[in-house]
């Protein structure tokens, strides 16, 4: 019996992996789409990977010429052959989650995270609708005990609730991951020089200043009983462009995708006006979340509607800033502040970037510090994995703003290179209980209770026919989400 086998019979709840990976074989796979989505979906695996292949066909003097990133190489288990074979194979990986110590798992796609995010439109949703289709019928054996995700495109809201009522809707998958950080071209890019606007791009974050508006995105996801889930990265951008280190460009790009998300959520009102859906973001840690979170109440404290009269040009006083001057400054001070220069009591739109509304929380509707606890904790769900030692500061309740547990989602990450044993994640996650960062009782909120609320809040029938029903339903009736 292995270790985390040995782990599971010692502990008094299921573990849920929020996060595990399955890999793509290459030619199968675009035959059955070929075969499902015909050309376009053919064509959209060619785009798909186009990225990371040209990169890896440059000489590090090409990529910095072009400012372009060194991408993964070797990016997939192989000296653990059997491990390769179980991120492939399903069959495999439903008789090895015993072994892993798993009771269910969420799993993930490795080629086909990137499906929604190609600029080609007729190309990206014939992708990734054969890609669902694909997935509910390769995974349907095993759906009591793993349960793959729908890729989600999200260049504009037509097509997610299109895709949301086809994957969700019809083809029964629960759990879904969106695009998020979509590159838009700039327009003056377009208008002024049209054959650049392909190098010139801006990120949609979809929760605030976005091109469109999401809310029926997240109605449907409502509707439907569907937690919006992100997984996207963004390595190759801004300041993750080293054209000869990977490991650059690739540490803390997760956080970075999932930060930039969550806060336009946030601050765009999204978790206000849909306070009864959860949202979550992968593989990012909840290092970042937990800075975030600190960072919504300070800010708001000094930036609210009633704060920033504090530094509204119009309070302040010239008669006794004049006085002041006169009386501890120099004379080339006293004459500027005497003339005006460098002060001034303007305070209209010319002052403010011509801004409507100056109070950069006013989507969010607080009236108090803590009304940004139950927009925050209560709605976000940070995905972490085994290895990342600050999972240990969301439990830190001394330490986060009102006491707050920031939620997270245990992650497995199986199947992709980080992971050299797939054997091995459970235990390395109870390290932090072994070493004494957390306790028991947070190490179940961490691989059961959050996951089961994760998912289970938004669609209460998520566990049904699983092997954690029982106790996913006994969770939630305890938490008056479902009826006894």
């Amino acid at each position: 019996m292995s270790e985390a086998a040995n782990l599971r019979g010692r502990l008094s709840h299921p573990v849920i992996d929020a996060d595990g990976h399955w890999l793509e074989t290459g030619p199968v796979v675009v035959e059955a789409l070929t075969k499902i989505g015909g050309d376009a979906a053919r064509r959209g695996i060619q785009l798909n990977g186009e990225r990371v292949r040209r990169s890896l066909s440059m000489t590090p003097e090409e990529r910095r010429h072009e400012n372009v990133a060194q991408e993964a190489f070797w990016g997939a288990p192989t000296k653990n052959t059997r491990d390769r074979a179980t991120a492939m194979l399903p069959a495999l990986m439903y008789e090895r989650l015993d072994e892993f110590g798993i009771d269910y798992a969420v799993l993930f796609p490795t080629m086909g995270l990137g499906f929604p995010r190609i600029d080609d439109t007729e190309a990206r949703r014939a992708l990734c609708r054969a890609f669902n289709i694909y997935c509910a019928d390769l995974f349907e054996p095993f759906s009591d005990r793993m349960s793959p995700v729908a890729v989600i495109p999200m260049h504009d809201p037509e097509e997610a609730v299109a895709e949301l009522e086809h994957a969700v809707g019809e083809l029964g998958l629960k759990a879904v991951t969106m695009n998020s950080l979509i590159e838009r071209p700039v327009g003056r890019v377009v208008d002024e020089r049209p054959n650049a606007s392909d190098l010139a791009r801006w990120f949609d974050v979809i929760g605030l200043d976005s091109a469109h508006d999401y809310d029926p995105v997240w109605q449907k996801c409502r509707e439907l009983g569907v937690s919006p889930t992100f997984h996207r990265g963004s390595r190759g951008k801004a300041l993750r462009v080293s054209p000869t280190n990977f490991c650059y460009n690739h540490i803390g790009h997760f956080a970075a995708a999932s930060e930039a998300t969550c806060k336009a959520l946030f601050l765009g009102g999204v978790s206000r006006r849909f306070s009864d859906l959860n949202f979550g973001f992968l593989e990012g840690g909840v290092g970042f979340a937990c800075l975030l979170y600190a960072d919504l109440i300070g800010h708001w404290q000094i930036r609210n509607g009633e704060a920033l009269e504090y530094t509204d040009p119009a309070q302040l006083d010239l008669a006794e800033l004049t006085d002041l001057t006169e009386r501890y400054g120099g004379s080339e001070m006293i004459d500027a502040v005497r003339s005006g220069k460098g002060v001034s009591t303007r305070n209209g739109a010319q002052t403010t970037g011509g801004l409507a509304e100056l109070d950069d929380y006013s989507a969010c509707e607080i009236t108090e510090a803590t009304d940004i606890k139950s927009l925050f904790v209560d709605r976000f769900y940070f995905g972490c994995e085994a290895d990342d030692a600050t999972n240990a500061w969301a439990f830190n309740t001394k330490n986060n703003p009102f006491d707050a547990e920031i939620k997270t989602l245990f992650g497995s990450d199986v199947g992709h290179f980080d992971v050299q044993d797939m054997a091995g994640v459970l235990p390395e996650a109870y390290e932090l209980v072994e070493d004494e960062k957390i306790t028991d009782r947070d190490f179940s909120h961490f691989v059961f209770e959050n996951p089961v609320r994760f998912w289970g809040e938004t669609n209460p029938r998520f566990f049904e026919g699983t092997r954690v029903e029982k106790e996913a339903q006994a969770l939630l009736e305890s938490e008056g989400n479902v009826s006894p």
